[in-house]
């Protein structure tokens, strides 16, 4: 009867050994976690002690704000036109952005500008495709062009001031320096320059390219063009036709000038 009565205290002892052993690690955790606490919040307050309202460090944080393009009383509803506008079959619309006034515009101006575009232009793309899920037409759809042509100019502005700056940084017009170059099936090309770790007569790679077209591929040049403009005026045919049976389906439809 003695040897049960032992064994059942050495295994009660070994419970109490792993319980202290698993206990100890969450205390020693939540010791540490306080005393970092403890500290940072320390170290914060001898840093407020020790500076003014007026210093950088709390100027800082009063001019912290987070960044967004969305007005916080507004959501999805920016993807719709104006309520004003729900059911109207013209809506006034100003003229697009021409380059010469977007040239007056800084950097910063510009980049607020290109924002205001895309969010209209996504709302234009909503409602036209809101128009044609119920085959209806689409109020005023020059909205939507002159979006996209204001946004084209903008880009071209843009890379205008990132060409003279690059012109006076280094004298180059373009990037990558590059040449116009024509392959052996007649198509002309941009071929940026590469830098390689030997001269060009010794590099195989490089002289697998052909800069030039043989004799016998300029009739196919001539054929390959004539295909290309005939493919132009079947397009242009079609969506001439089509327009005309929109225009007998939808009478108060407006056709746009070609």
């Amino acid at each position: 009867m003695a040897a049960p009565s032992s064994s059942g205290r050495v295994l009660t002892l070994c419970k109490q050994f792993q319980n202290v052993f698993r206990i100890s690690p969450a205390i020693n955790a939540q010791h540490c976690a306080f005393n970092l606490t403890k500290t940072q919040n320390n170290v914060f307050r001898s840093v407020l002690a020790t500076s003014s309202w007026s210093s950088p460090f709390t100027s800082i944080w009063s001019q912290y704000r987070p960044l967004h393009t969305t007005i916080s009383r507004r959501g999805l509803e920016e993807f719709f036109d104006a309520p004003e506008n729900w059911g109207e079959s013209t809506v006034k619309s100003g003229s697009p952005w021409t380059a010469r006034q977007l040239r007056t515009k800084s950097n910063e101006d510009l980049h607020k500008l290109w924002y205001v575009l895309l969010k209209e232009r996504n709302m234009l793309l909503t409602l036209q495709q809101e128009a044609r899920r119920q085959r209806l037409s689409m109020p005023s759809p020059e909205r939507l062009r002159k979006v996209e042509r204001s946004m084209i100019r903008m880009e071209t502005v843009v890379n205008e001031r990132e060409t003279a700056l690059r012109l006076l940084q280094t004298g180059q017009e373009k990037g990558r320096p590059g040449a116009w170059r024509r392959n052996i099936f007649g198509y002309i090309y941009w071929y940026r320059f590469k830098e390689y770790a030997i001269p060009w007569y010794m590099n195989r790679r490089y002289n697998r390219k052909k800069f030039y077209t043989p004799k016998f591929v300029e009739p196919y040049i001539r054929l390959r063009i004539e295909k290309a403009l005939r493919a132009r005026a079947r397009k242009i045919k079609r969506e001439k036709e089509s327009l005309e049976k929109l225009k007998e389906k939808f009478p108060q439809m407006k056709v746009p000038a070609s």
